[in-house]
């Protein structure tokens, strides 16, 4: 038989949790959580992943797409404080589009002169 050789650098570096910030998968926002989802969505190391974590009984994170607290998935990850009495859709966002625009430094004097 013939033994398969696989470069294991090369294919971690095409998995999503290794092209973006690992805090996504921690992270406290419902809609980051979802984009972390969404993220492992087209992994091929999904139910790997997945099944060791249950495994494991991770504490908590998005694991094979599935977010887990004290060892069991989770649908949903629930905001802080009290529920709303008509909860508002789950979307899923990009961090970086979390924190609205980004401005340059200066850039309102110029809108302001200019008007």
């Amino acid at each position: 038989m013939t033994a398969l050789l696989i470069d294991e650098d090369s294919i971690s570096a095409s998995l999503p949790c290794h092209l973006v910030d690992p805090e996504v998968f921690f992270a406290e926002s419902p809609s980051e959580i979802e984009y972390a989802k969404t993220l492992c969505s087209d992994c091929p190391l999904r139910v790997t992943c997945l099944d060791g974590a249950l495994s494991r009984r991770e504490a908590c994170g998005v694991w094979g797409g599935q977010l887990i607290v004290n060892g069991e998935i989770v649908a949903r990850k629930r905001p802080r404080g009290r529920p709303r009495k008509n909860p508002l859709p789950v979307v899923a966002t990009p961090p970086a589009e979390l924190g609205g625009p980004i401005r340059r430094v200066g850039e309102e004097r110029r809108v302001r002169r200019a008007a």
